[in-house]
């Protein structure tokens, strides 16, 4: 009987640290101790998920009870502040144990520092992203010119921004790039100024040829007399007098409005018979040394 025992007596009687053997630490005293660390441990564990959840419902209700805020922006801050109250949980709960947490979190510095390099791209995207979400520079729907790409916006997360470009197909834009380029985004204002060039003849009657424009762009509904239209001569050109004409219309109508009014404007010139001059060239060609000028229509 004691052979058997003799292994269980040099296992509880070796050293395990600082002099001590196990059967020192297997006591009474240590195991109310740790009796009493698993209790607040547990203790711990439980209210740090309480407190991380409700500190995520508060931040994500934020967004979604406030229509100036959002959604997108107040869910992910969420997440990070359960996250960040989770991780001063661990810390509390190996502390509890004894643990020196100081050189744990170095290490996870370190390793924040070492994944933060890693991915800097990404998190230069979500940077953007949260700027992107928090000053509004677009929003779901409008119609917009990013880095050359023109369309509407179906999307908006942290890491990038959804197109559907002229040709409806899905265009995906980082938002570093959304935020460091150029945007024009044609849907901001409620109203835009078309404008277009009309040339006539340098025989044309001006008067009677700003008259037929006005009228004829007036005259359609889309077409806003407030702010006053602008129409006059802006250039004489090598073959014809130029107009320059702007009108403000609404926005959602500019692009089929400025190609309505293009159309309406020749016939209406036509009909009216003002001539709208094409540049013209002539040929000098030389034969048995005489000289032939020819006119051709470029």
């Amino acid at each position: 009987m004691e052979s058997l025992l003799d292994p269980l007596n040099e296992l509880f009687s070796a050293e395990i640290y600082n002099g001590q053997s196990l059967q020192d630490y297997l006591t009474l005293d240590f195991l109310i101790q740790l009796l009493g660390s698993v209790v607040a441990a547990t203790f711990i564990i439980i209210l740090g998920f309480l407190i991380a959840g409700f500190v995520r419902r508060r931040i994500t209700n934020l967004g979604a009870n406030h229509i100036s805020l959002d959604n997108t922006l107040f869910t992910f801050l969420g997440n990070v502040a359960r996250y960040v109250v989770l991780a001063f949980t661990a810390l509390f709960v190996l502390n509890t144990f004894g643990v020196q947490t100081t050189s744990i979190v170095a290490v996870i510095g370190a390793a924040g520092l070492a994944v933060g390099l890693a991915l800097q791209g990404t998190l230069s995207n979500i940077a953007a992203g949260v700027m992107i979400v928090l000053f509004r520079p677009i929003k779901l729907d409008d119609f917009v010119e990013v880095d050359g790409v023109m369309g509407t916006v179906k999307d908006i997360t942290l890491n990038y921004v959804e197109l559907a470009d002229l040709g409806n197909v899905k265009v995906i834009i980082p938002n570093s790039e959304v935020w460091g380029n150029t945007l024009r985004n044609y849907s901001a204002y409620d109203t835009r100024r078309a404008e277009w060039t009309f040339g006539v003849g340098y025989g044309a009657n001006l008067g009677k040829a700003e008259r037929v424009i006005r009228d004829t762009i007036m005259a359609d509904a889309r077409s806003m007399s407030d702010p006053e239209p602008f129409i006059q001569v802006n250039n004489l050109n090598s073959s014809s007098v130029d107009f320059l004409v702007r009108v403000w219309v609404n926005g959602e109508e500019y692009f089929q409005y400025q190609a309505d009014m293009k159309r309406a404007v020749k016939e209406a010139l036509d009909a009216a018979d003002i001539n709208i001059p094409f540049p013209t060239r002539t040929i000098i060609t030389e034969s048995d040394g005489d000289s032939d000028a020819l006119s051709d229509a470029a």
